[in-house]
């Protein structure tokens, strides 16, 4: 509509005349855009993007769409035509505008009750809940072609982060063969880019071939921990593998020159033949522009190797690797060759936007990438990204703004995911760095959880602050959608915290919020993952993990990177000198005979502590490595 309508110069004058025409980022703005896709749903029974809405000059919704053609097409009028319709019946039947907006105000006012009365007296869910949850999981899943449900396919990364957390909790082989054959189906399939690492933002069709080929920082930074969790819980190659490459994309394309990572890379790129934007253009391959690259034997072996057989139009295909190469040396100089010819293309253009929450998401990935992998360049990245989250994002009242670019900040405020995800972030950086002062932040963002986006009574969450501009509607929703939802988000976030300080007020908080997840677990598993993963960190505890000792003793050293690959769901991992006071959990845990040494616990009640890395290994579930 952007390119057909909006730029349409007769189109465009005839809407500035009759309308304020209002077109909104739901990047900047999800709080606008979830209101009134509530609305569309709650008139249409349906919703989608583009999302078209006539509002009041109250901001009452009153007439709807998605897509309006620039001509009439197959029933459906053109968007001139719409023009005119409304404001034919503006000015001639403003009764009944005025009826449908009450109508539609009055429902969603209705709706608003509905995660918000009673939820904090209804249960977290518990090892029965959980366990029904993988059951329904289990229904959907897609035993030939890995995933759940059919085309499109999303990455459905919360979801897996469940199922590896409940195979750590429960031993559940059925949780984890979910797990791996979606991980593998996907980093197999076009959806990947087997060229330069990290993942399109969904395949089109149920084989994961063909992808939709924007990449989203989100998507990505979800899939990097998601893989390195597989890792930690297999020791699989593949997964180490994928998890590297996607670390390796994050910081060569989405990194800013602030030290943040931008939101995302565009679909279209300019097809070097045509000069046109066409979808994919960047990574699409014909047999012959691989001979032209490769040489007749290596691009035969491309052709094979690579599946390119003419998935697109004119003959191109996206990359697959459906099979591990025979010849790995070869497989490396192929790939290497056509990744150094691909830079020759016109590459996608890139949304340098910097949002808080995929930021705070990229941090944890990152952080715990680095220390796991040992990949100390990894962990740098994170930090910087969070210093530029601190330096540009957090407001001298300790509240959050949405975005930045550039370096200089947006106006729009943080809302639920910003506080939640970017907490998550900085409590990955304490658990990797044992600097305190990433613990202290995170507290105060969740401090302004507490105090600006909880529903006191009900424990519910709210997408905006209680002081935030007022839209027609409080909007507030507890399910994912392509990131966790702010309100599982939050819970995770507060439960971890909680882990570390003792507060019975923000573990509290934590286990009122995540009674939703009681009621919409076992019924729609896959809209809920995030909340089902925070679940099970509950069901196990979580385990807390203080290792205390000289930070420049290697034995120091090695227990806390045994701590690190504890696969107990939600585990959660300090490091420090013995009686840091300032980190509660590191508190009155003394060196074991003037050794460092190891705590394990739950509530803060301990096992006995333990020099022994092999030891500790045992006690948390961590593999051979």
């Amino acid at each position: 509509m952007a390119h057909e309508s909006f730029e349409d110069e007769a189109v465009a004058a005839y809407a500035n005349e009759h309308f304020v025409a209002v077109k909104v980022d739901r990047e900047e703005r999800p709080d606008v855009d979830a209101v009134y896709m509530e609305a569309v749903q709650a008139a249409t029974g349906q919703g989608g993007w583009p999302m078209t809405v006539f509002l009041t000059p109250e901001k009452d919704p009153f007439y709807f769409g998605t897509y309006f053609p620039p001509e009439p097409r197959h029933g459906m009028p053109a968007f001139r035509q719409v023009l005119e319709g409304v404001i034919a019946a503006w000015r001639d039947r403003r009764d009944e505008v005025g009826e449908v907006a009450a109508r539609i105000r009055a429902e969603l006012a209705e709706r608003a009750l509905v995660y918000g009365a009673g939820t904090g007296a209804v249960a977290p869910p518990g090892a029965a809940d959980l366990h029904q949850a993988l059951v329904a999981l289990s229904r959907s899943f897609d035993e030939k072609r890995g995933g759940f449900g059919g085309a499109p396919k999303f990455p459905p990364s919360m979801t897996i982060e469940f199922l590896l957390r409940h195979h750590a909790r429960t031993g559940s082989q059925a949780a984890l063969q979910l797990a791996e054959r979606t991980c593998e189906a996907m980093a197999r399939g076009g959806i990947y880019d087997q060229l330069g690492g990290g993942f399109a933002r969904y395949s089109v069709d149920a084989e994961w071939v063909v992808p939709h080929f924007e990449k989203m920082l989100y998507d990505n930074a979800l899939l990097l921990r998601v893989y390195l969790h597989l890792w930690r819980a297999t020791g699989g190659a593949q997964a180490r593998r994928v998890a590297l490459e996607t670390a390796d994309f994050l910081l060569r394309e989405l990194r800013t020159p602030e030290g943040g990572f931008a939101s995302a890379l565009d679909a279209d790129s300019l097809d070097a033949a045509t000069g046109k934007p066409v979808e994919g253009a960047y990574y699409a391959w014909t047999p012959e522009q691989l001979t032209e690259v490769l040489g007749e034997r290596d691009g035969a072996l491309a052709v094979e190797l690579f599946e390119v057989t003419g998935t697109f139009e004119h003959g191109t295909s996206v990359l697959q690797l459906l099979g591990d190469p025979e010849d790995l040396s070869a497989y490396e100089r192929i790939r290497a060759r056509l990744s150094e010819a691909r830079t020759r293309r016109p590459a996608p253009a890139r949304d340098d936007k910097v949002v808080a929450a995929w930021n705070g998401l990229a941090i944890a990935a990152l952080a715990e990438t680095g220390a796991l992998l040992e990949r100390p360049d990894l962990v740098e990245a994170a930090e910087r990204a969070a210093d530029l989250l601190l330096a540009v994002h957090l407001t001298a009242d300790g509240r959050l703004l949405r975005t930045s670019r550039d370096g200089r900040a947006g106006e729009n405020a943080g809302v639920l995911e910003d506080y939640a995800d970017t907490a998550e972030g900085f409590l990955a950086l304490y658990a990797v760095t044992g600097e305190a002062e990433w613990l202290d932040l995170a507290g105060g963002l969740l401090d302004t959880v507490l105090a600006h986006f909880t529903d006191e009574a009900s424990g519910a969450l709210y997408d905006t602050a209680d002081d935030a501009e007022e839209l027609i509607r409080r909007p507030q929703d507890p399910t994912d959608n392509a990131t966790p939802s702010g309100w599982t988000a939050a819970a995770n976030a507060l439960l971890t915290y909680a882990a570390y300080t003792g507060s019975v007020r923000h573990r509290t908080a934590a286990e009122r919020a995540l009674g939703v997840v009681g009621a919409l677990g076992s019924r729609a598993p896959r809209f809920i993952g995030w909340g089902l993963a925070a679940a099970e960190a509950l069901a196990d505890g979580p385990r807390e993990v203080a290792v205390v000792g000289p930070a420049d003793d290697p034995a120091t050293t090695a227990l806390h990177r045994i701590a690190l690959l504890a696969t107990a769901p939600g585990a959660v991992v300090a490091v420090g000198e013995p009686g840091a006071a300032e980190v509660p959990l590191l508190a009155d845990r003394p060196l074991l005979g003037g050794r460092p040494a190891a705590y394990v616990c739950r509530h803060f009640t301990c096992d006995a502590p333990t020099a022994d890395p092999q030891v500790l290994a045992e006690s948390l579930g961590v593999r051979e490595r």
